[in-house]
């Protein structure tokens, strides 16, 4: 997965995340994109650490993998400001919404001043209306 701006050096490796068309859960293509292994070699790993580790501390692991980490988004991230939303929303969905929630507060305030000052009686809509066809 590479960035749509070649400027992004932030994104050169992608995050750790599973892959969205993976077999299980797709911790082992996650793995592999991101220290850029082979998926095949990853998944042979998984399974000869099984067979000499044993079956249950190796499937806990893969769960535990499964579990902490994020899924993979569906789209590139073109920049640090996406991939930093797009983690806050994968580790705690609460947190993105009060950010939204934020944010569009603070775009609400700006209309509320814009509007206040076009509908003030002291504004010259003639003089602005002149002044750019002036131009």
């Amino acid at each position: 997965m590479r960035p749509r701006n070649s400027n992004s050096t932030a994104h050169q490796r992608p995050g750790l995340y599973r892959a969205r068309n993976g077999v299980f859960f797709g911790v082992c293509r996650g793995l592999a994109e991101y220290f850029h292994f082979s998926v095949t070699g990853v998944r042979v790993a998984f399974v000869v650490g099984t067979l000499f580790t044993g079956v249950w501390p190796m499937i806990a692991a893969y769960a535990l993998a499964a579990l902490l980490m994020p899924v993979a988004p569906v789209l590139p991230l073109d920049n640090d400001a996406d991939a930093e939303f797009y983690n806050s929303y994968s580790a705690s969905r609460e947190m993105a919404l009060l950010r939204l929630k934020h944010t569009y507060e603070r775009l609400d305030r700006r209309i509320q001043r814009i509007e206040s000052v076009v509908t003030n009686r002291g504004y010259d809509w003639e003089q602005r209306l002149h002044k750019s066809d002036q131009s």
